[in-house]
């Protein structure tokens, strides 16, 4: 039997009548709940389905359709498809017909899923991870139920809906909210251009520092780029009705970031993490991206005496892209400190990125990023360096963004006259 994350086309040709079956079931026992929502659909728009076109077993052409409206429970529907045989209930996302020509690793008579991987990861916006699984993974086997409960608590901390504006302001601070690869190409055409531009990551933990020390929420105002890392960033978002487009974190861009610079000849510095480390992450890069060019490494114990020093290594390194390691708030406050005398196209802020590439430090499995759990398996590696950030930021984080967001509903109401609630007063002038 394939494990969850088994590479697309490894497994041989498979047949299973169990799925039509079950569907079939589902769809009788539920019937008025299907017939409710059709209902609905019906009442609202004036018709009962949305039909989509995509491809099936063997490319062949078939039509997948969803309950009309924006209501919930549209893809309900879709049991209908996976009772005529077109789907399985865990496989693969259905290939639109535009998108076949760039699937190539894909094997053609693999059924595609009701519950695929891909909109599992879409729905906590780490869709940039490749799709590892077929259709012959049973529903209800140990590894399908396994799916299955990611999928729906995935399906929980989604925002369906919800707006996904390029821009949007939480706890005083810009986000970008765009897709990684936007942000890659951000990235390395920055990287060309002098003087540098800077790129900062906020997750739970950085927006409270950001509101207890005023000089990190201002190095956080002069950063060209910020951009949301990890689950609390998704949940503070969802409270402002804004739904993030991807979990835009340091280590899931760098290796991406690794190719796309190799691709684009652009060289890369790392500075920071203890000693051997940076060494250890340049050697892991170039070894995995042949060409790749690393201009320079330089742990980050050194003395404020040490400065000069390590500022002319990296401009005379010749690097377009300088990672920086020393963790927050200390690495944001370096960087604007220094940024205008660095000569590099594009500064970013890693926190402790090094420590996953150099091997130091094992990053989360796969099915825990799914569920948006990754801070549990970091609490369990550092219990004691992590408790106070995870255990106490987080609800602390959650009350500052739920009272962040009613400052937003009821301060932007020009009939009020209140205050914001957290005194952004650059974010709520007063009227």
């Amino acid at each position: 039997m394939a494990t969850p994350h088994t590479r697309l086309g490894d497994c041989p040709h498979h047949t299973d009548t169990s799925d039509r079956l079950i569907a079939t079931a589902m769809a009788v026992t539920f019937s008025p709940l299907l017939a409710a929502r059709a209902a609905i659909a019906y009442a609202t728009t004036g018709h009962v389905y949305e039909q989509h076109p995509r491809l099936g077993r063997n490319l062949t052409p078939i039509t997948i359709r969803s309950f009309a409206g924006s209501a919930p429970g549209r893809r309900l529907a879709y049991l209908l498809s996976v009772a005529r045989g077109d789907m399985c209930f865990i496989g693969p996302r259905p290939l639109d017909p535009e998108d076949a020509e760039a699937q190539p690793r894909r094997t053609p008579n693999i059924t595609p899923g009701f519950l695929s991987p891909s909109r599992l990861h879409a729905r906590l916006g780490i869709d940039y991870e490749p799709e590892t699984l077929t259709c012959h993974q049973r529903l209800l086997s140990k590894d399908g139920i396994a799916l299955t409960a990611r999928y729906l608590i995935a399906e929980v901390l989604g925002s369906n809906g919800l707006a996904t504006p390029a821009t949007y302001t939480q706890l005083g601070l810009s986000i970008t909210n765009t897709t990684m690869d936007e942000a890659l190409t951000w990235c390395v055409n920055t990287a060309r251009t002098r003087p540098a531009s800077t790129l900062v990551f906020v997750n739970a933990a950085c927006y409270n520092e950001s509101a207890e020390n005023p000089a990190y929420a201002s190095a956080l105002h002069h950063a060209d780029r910020i951009f949301p890392d990890g689950i609390g960033a998704k949940l503070g978002a969802r409270l402002h009705g804004v739904s993030l487009i991807a979990n835009l974190n340091g280590t899931d861009m760098f290796p991406r970031l690794c190719e796309r610079a190799r691709n684009e000849g652009l060289s890369l510095f790392l500075l920071g993490a203890r000693p051997g480390i940076a060494e250890a992450v340049a050697e892991n890069m170039t070894s995995k991206f042949p060409g790749l060019q690393i201009a320079g490494t330089r742990h980050g114990y050194f003395t404020s005496e040490e400065e000069t020093e390590v500022i002319a290594t990296i401009n005379n390194s010749g690097a377009d892209i300088l990672l920086i390691a020393f963790g927050v708030p200390n690495q944001e406050l370096w960087i604007d400190q220094h940024r205008k005398q660095l000569n590099v196209g594009l500064i970013q802020g890693v926190g402790g990125l090094f420590d996953f590439y150099s091997g130091r430090i094992p990053r989360a499995p796969l099915w825990l990023r799914e569920i948006g759990l990754e801070w549990v398996w970091r609490l369990a590696q550092e219990p004691g360096r992590m408790w106070r950030r995870y255990i106490v930021g987080n609800p602390r984080f959650l009350r500052r963004a739920w009272l962040d967001s009613r400052c937003t509903r009821h301060c932007r109401d020009h009939s009020t006259g209140q205050r914001p609630l957290l005194n952004y007063r650059d974010e709520y002038p007063e009227n």
